[in-house]
């Protein structure tokens, strides 16, 4: 019940939390130094989320749904298996 409760807030505060984005300018300079394209950094989180399930072959929704540990475990371990 506990897991069940958490997991309801957390999505209704991402919920807000990506409406509030959408109203936010973010930066466009590099992230870690890691300068990123010209095309992703004008991609919205949606667009963003779709561009890793296409290029991925993740059926639609799928990777914008993960809660946001979630995202980050999948592309570690893509980074991971991309590196070898």
């Amino acid at each position: 019940m506990k897991q069940f409760i958490i997991r309801k807030l957390i999505s209704f505060m991402g919920r807000v939390y990506v409406l509030l984005d959408t109203q936010l300018t973010h930066e466009t300079s590099p992230i870690l130094n890691l300068k990123i394209d010209e095309d992703f950094r004008n991609m919205s989180r949606r667009e963003l989320c779709a561009h890793v399930e296409n290029r991925f072959n993740l059926e639609k929704d799928s990777f914008w749904e993960l809660e946001s540990t979630q995202k980050i475990r999948y592309c570690c371990q893509q980074a991971r298996n991309m590196r070898k």
